[in-house]
């Protein structure tokens, strides 16, 4: 306060101050001051809920006591004020807690409009810096095994995806203790070794940990390049957010998983033919061009009959393996329909496409119990094409692996390869 009547109580001064004295006990202090032969009095400003505050008093020089009644006035006026400025510090929480419960719904409703992770981080991200007037805001969350955690999202690009391993870092620290943490200044009173305050020049910073169903999944972390910048509201309000922007991340990631086992078979671990659909029609709409090899097991139904039904599954989830180890990352597999598997590699042409076909054929009798074989059929579309369709792409790779069939099988065939190119992919 910059009126020069108001001043501050200093706690650690010596007990015998009279502000200090009144303030701790609760009653009218009285005494002399140093070295002068003035008395004052402190009377102490309190309400219900505890002292607020002294009203500090100096007698005229030479006047040695005050009256019971004079101070029983004060007294009684100091009680007034103390109460009138207990309800104005009530009124200013009970503004402050509504206000931040409105926030709370707000970004509770806004975090409830999406499902897809990267919209949640964004958004949370967006609105944590806003709300605190952060310069650098970052979540992390924890993986599943534990081992180490990743920075799902960052106002500084540098700092988006990396990966975090032990408890290095305010991050770390709050992952492994599961207690929030608020840093004044981080160039004066730290002990922990934090690259996103050193990277960003930060002084002040708040984290706390991240919870889903009551475990510790992450952190949330807002830093300011000055020190003293966050209050011990700012740390209590972000400590509810976080609950909040959890249970979103929760309920996106399990939204996500089901997604994945909706798109995905459970027997060999491919997708399903209908995702295969869905991601070839958008690759036709953006791409200049692209693959697709269909696979199919060669006396499929000799292995059943033989070996029996779970010999068969043995077999297809080998195969399936196989064809995950061989493609890229950006290369989508998927079972097809019984035994046949099919490939789509965007971007590459049939005769790149027929380098990992043969790598698949090639390994599949000598990794299969019992051994069998492959046959493979390609065909290509290009953005020259007459007409582009994923009906007129199946159709092309289909014939392809029926003349494999015909030709006796264990080979790959591209749906234009002339008769000499056979004999040598054969």
């Amino acid at each position: 306060n910059l009126n020069l009547r108001v001043k501050q109580i200093l706690l650690d001064q010596k007990s015998s101050n009279v502000s200090v004295k009144a303030f701790v006990s609760g009653q009218p202090a009285v005494g002399q001051m140093d070295g002068r032969e003035i008395t004052e009095l402190g009377i102490p400003l309190k309400g219900k809920q505890g002292t607020y505050g002294v009203v500090h008093l100096q007698l005229p020089p030479g006047q040695k006591e005050m009256s019971e009644m004079d101070i029983s006035l004060i007294t009684m006026m100091a009680d007034t004020a103390g109460v009138a400025f207990e309800n104005a510090n009530l009124l200013e929480q009970s503004n402050l807690l509504i206000q931040e419960l409105r926030l709370i719904n707000e970004l509770v409703q806004r975090l409830n409009q999406s499902l897809q992770l990267t919209d949640i981080v964004h958004f949370a991200i967006f609105e944590l810096m806003s709300i605190f007037q952060a310069e650098n805001c970052c979540i992390v969350q924890l993986e599943e095994n534990g081992e180490h955690s990743t920075i799902i999202g960052c106002n500084v690009r540098a700092f988006e995806n990396r990966v975090l391993y032990g408890d290095s870092g305010f991050s770390g620290h709050i992952q492994s203790t599961g207690e929030p943490v608020i840093v004044s200044d981080y160039s004066k009173e730290s002990a922990i070794v934090s690259e996103l305050m050193n990277e960003t020049g930060s002084k002040s910073m708040i984290g706390v940990p991240l919870l889903m169903s009551g475990k510790v999944r992450g952190s949330i972390m807002l830093t300011h390049t000055q020190p003293y910048y966050f209050s011990y509201n700012n740390y209590k309000l972000l400590q509810m957010f976080s609950t909040h922007i959890g249970l979103a991340l929760m309920n996106a990631s399990l939204h996500a998983q089901v997604r994945r086992l909706a798109n995905m078979d459970m027997l060999t671990g491919l997708h399903v033919r209908h995702y295969l659909d869905k991601v070839i029609q958008e690759h036709q709409q953006e791409d200049f061009c692209g693959s697709l090899i269909l696979i199919d097991i060669d006396q499929f139904k000799r292995v059943n009959d033989t070996f029996g039904h779970q010999k068969g599954d043995e077999v297809l989830k080998i195969v399936s393996r196989i064809i995950k180890d061989s493609v890229r990352v950006e290369d989508l597999s998927a079972r097809w329909g019984g035994e046949e598997l099919a490939i789509y590699l965007p971007q590459l042409g049939v005769y790149q496409a027929l380098q990992v076909a043969e790598t698949i054929r090639k390994r599949v009798p000598g990794e299969t119990d019992p051994s069998v074989t492959i046959s493979c059929g390609i065909a290509e579309w290009s953005w020259l094409d007459d007409q582009v369709s994923i009906e007129k792409l199946f159709y092309r790779a289909d014939m392809a692996l029926y003349d494999a069939k015909k030709q006796g099988r264990n080979r790959t065939v591209l749906e234009t390869v002339d008769a000499e190119l056979m004999g040598q992919i054969e």
